[in-house]
C-alpha cells in the first residue's frame, strides 16, 4: 500500500488499479496551475522584459528570442515548467563561487516527470523544438505516463519550447489538438538555451534529471516524497549549441540532488551507485565536445550519463542517508570558459 498511497499524494485525487498498474484518474490540475502562473508573467511583462503575441490564436510568451528576458523571467519560466508545484530560487554555488539555481518540490513526480521533463519532440512544418511543461500531461502521449499516471483532461494547456524560433501556426494548432483544447486555450513559453531565461530554466532541471535516471534504472518513483537540487548557473553562451553544452554540464558535473524516499534500503543500496552521471562511461568530457564526437546525435550518447553529479538518497523509513557520485569542477571550468 505504500506505493499506492505515495502515488495518490503525488499525482491524483482518485485511482484505479488495473492488472497491477496504477491508473490515475483526476489530477492536481497541472495545466490550470501553470496557466495561473503565466497570468502573473503577462501582468508583469514590462518589468520581466518579455513579450506576448498570438499565433493561430495561441498565446506565445517570448522570454528570450526577440526580447531580453532575464534572470527573473527564467525563474518564473522554470516554475511554470513544474506546474507551480515547486520553488525555484537563486543561490551561490559552492563549486564555482558564482550563481546557482536551487529547486525544491514536495510533489516531485507530478512537478518534474509529468510536467517539467522535456519529453515531447515538437515537429512540423519544418519546425523543431523540445517541448516540456504540463501540456504533456494533457496530451498523455508518452509511454512514461503509463508508469506514473498524472494524465489529465484540461481546458487550458501550457507548454515550454526550447527554441530560437516562434512556432508556426500549424505547429500551434497541432499541439492544441493533441492536448484536447482549443488553440486559443494554448499558452507556449519560448526561449533559446543561449538566453538568460533559457539558461536558468534548463539548469532548474536537476531534480527532474535525477528522477528520470531513477526511472530508467527501474526505481518506483512513487517512493519519492520530496526533492531538492542545486546546480551552478553557467555564463550565457554565445550560440545555442554552446548553451546546450554548458547547461548540461552544470547538472552532469556540478549538480547535487537530494531525494527523500521510502521503502526497503536494500533496493536503494543496489541502485544508488548507478544513479549519478559518473556511472556512465561517457562521463568526464564537456557535453559540447561529447556531442560533437557522436555526430550531434543525442541518441548515441550513453543515456545513463544524463543525471546529476551527486545524488543523495535519504530514506524516511529507515533514517539511512547515502550519497553517490562526485563533482568535476575541472570540467565545469573548461565548459564555462573560466
Amino acid at each position: 500500500m505504500r506505493t499506492v498511497q505515495a502515488a495518490v499524494k503525488h499525482c491524483c485525487l482518485s485511482l484505479l488499479v488495473s492488472q497491477g498498474r496504477i491508473v490515475i484518474a483526476g489530477s492536481l490540475l497541472l495545466n490550470r496551475r501553470a496557466h495561473a502562473h503565466c497570468e502573473s508573467i503577462v501582468d508583469q511583462a514590462a518589468e520581466l522584459r518579455v513579450e506576448t503575441s498570438q499565433v493561430a490564436s495561441a498565446r506565445i510568451i517570448d522570454l528570450g528570442i526577440t526580447v531580453p528576458g532575464g534572470l527573473e523571467a527564467g525563474r518564473r519560466m522554470a516554475q511554470v515548467s513544474m506546474a507551480a508545484l515547486g520553488e525555484v530560487t537563486f543561490a551561490t554555488s559552492p563549486l564555482t563561487g558564482g550563481p546557482a539555481v536551487l529547486v525544491r518540490t514536495d510533489n516531485p513526480v507530478a512537478a518534474c516527470m509529468a510536467s517539467q521533463y522535456a519529453g515531447w519532440e515538437v515537429k512540423g512544418d519544418g519546425y523543431f523544438a523540445m517541448g516540456s511543461g504540463p501540456m504533456r500531461a494533457a496530451a498523455g502521449r508518452e509511454e512514461l505516463f503509463e508508469h506514473i499516471g498524472c494524465r489529465e483532461t484540461a481546458d487550458v494547456a501550457v507548454g515550454l519550447l526550447e527554441t530560437d524560433t516562434v512556432p508556426p501556426e500549424a505547429v500551434c494548432a497541432d499541439l492544441a489538438a493533441k492536448c484536447g483544447v482549443e488553440t486559443s486555450a494554448l499558452t507556449l513559453l519560448v526561449a533559446p538555451t543561449n538566453s538568460q531565461a533559457g539558461n536558468v530554466q534548463v539548469v532548474a532541471r536537476s531534480v527532474e534529471t535525477a528522477l528520470h535516471k531513477l526511472h530508467e534504472l527501474g526505481f518506483d518513483l512513487a517512493r519519492v516524497e520530496s526533492g531538492w537540487g542545486l546546480a551552478p548557473l553557467p555564463p550565457v553562451a554565445g550560440d545555442v549549441l554552446s548553451g546546450i553544452g554548458r547547461t548540461n554540464d552544470a547538472i552532469l558535473y556540478g549538480g547535487h540532488v537530494v531525494l527523500y524516499v521510502r521503502g526497503d534500503q536494500e533496493s536503494i543500496d543496489q541502485l544508488g551507485p548507478k544513479a549519478p552521471s559518473s556511472a556512465s562511461a561517457d562521463h568526464g568530457r564537456p557535453f559540447k565536445e561529447l556531442f560533437a564526437a557522436y555526430d550531434h546525435d543525442f541518441y548515441k550518447i550513453d543515456k545513463h550519463l544524463f543525471s546529476p553529479a551527486v545524488v543523495e538518497l535519504v530514506n524516511l523509513d529507515t533514517g539511512a542517508n547515502r550519497r553517490y557520485g562526485k563533482f568535476a569542477p575541472e570540467v565545469l571550468e573548461k565548459s564555462f570558459g573560466t
